[in-house]
């Protein structure tokens, strides 16, 4: 594939160096940064099978407003709502793929969680991410999905994401949201049932970021071959 890389930061230069090893080509780069590649403005410049965006929402929505036939892949976090609206309207003239996190991992446990809150109505959930200390966003995207997962599920619950001021027991109806920045953690990815004298947790550890620029490269090459639409990792495959 002839790769176009959207912000040049850590993990798009992971990209860059996996996507060279599986005999991948990176064509250029959209960056306000100093690149080893040709520089580029807007998506279809660059004349590449295939972009991905690992970069910020004030990168990825101007150029998301721009019309663009190259098939995309984003994987930005942040201003996820936003972010989806406008590239499903670009859906109608390009292959889109977009997904909270690229680790398929992840979207395996996004399923069991959806199966676990069938089965464990009566427990107490909480919901708890890990990640480094420079990571701005709070909660991470990731467990944005998850509880989007859960409100699905539990019709009538609600997040309660700071309990510090708290002066009453919990309600049935909460589910708890917890984020924790420090050191250098990849991503861990907690939910928590908590009954009567009994725990079931559900968790995803990332060891290394290879994985979600792994993912986003395989669901590009995945995507380059598809119609203009919009994808995620249920329907991409």
């Amino acid at each position: 594939m002839r790769i176009l890389l959207i912000g040049y930061g850590t993990m798009n230069k992971i990209v860059a160096r996996l996507a060279v090893e599986k005999g991948h080509e990176i064509v250029g780069v959209i960056s306000s940064g100093t690149t080893d590649y040709p520089a580029y403005t807007n998506i279809d410049d660059a004349g590449a099978e295939v972009a991905i965006d690992f970069s910020n929402p004030e990168r990825i929505l101007p150029l998301i407003e721009k019309p663009f036939t190259t098939p995309l892949v984003v994987a930005t976090t942040g201003k996820k709502e936003e972010i989806v609206a406008a590239l499903k309207k670009r859906a109608a003239s390009a292959p889109i793929f977009f997904n909270a996190n690229m680790s398929y991992g992840v979207h395996v446990l996004n399923n069991l969680l959806r199966e676990a809150l069938k089965q464990l109505d009566g427990f107490d959930l909480e919901l708890v991410e890990r990640h480094h200390k420079h990571k701005v966003d709070a909660p991470s995207g990731t467990l944005v999905k998850l509880l989007d997962t859960a409100l699905d599920v539990r019709q009538g619950s609600y997040p309660v994401y700071d309990r510090s001021e708290a002066n009453e027991e919990r309600s049935d109806d909460e589910i708890g949201v917890s984020a924790i920045r420090g050191g250098t953690i990849v991503g861990e990815h907690d939910a928590i049932f908590a009954g009567h004298d009994e725990v079931i947790e559900l968790k995803h550890i990332a060891q290394s970021k290879d994985i979600f620029a792994n993912g986003a490269i395989g669901a590009a090459e995945s995507l380059i071959h598809k119609e203009n639409g919009f994808y995620d990792y249920n329907n991409i495959f």
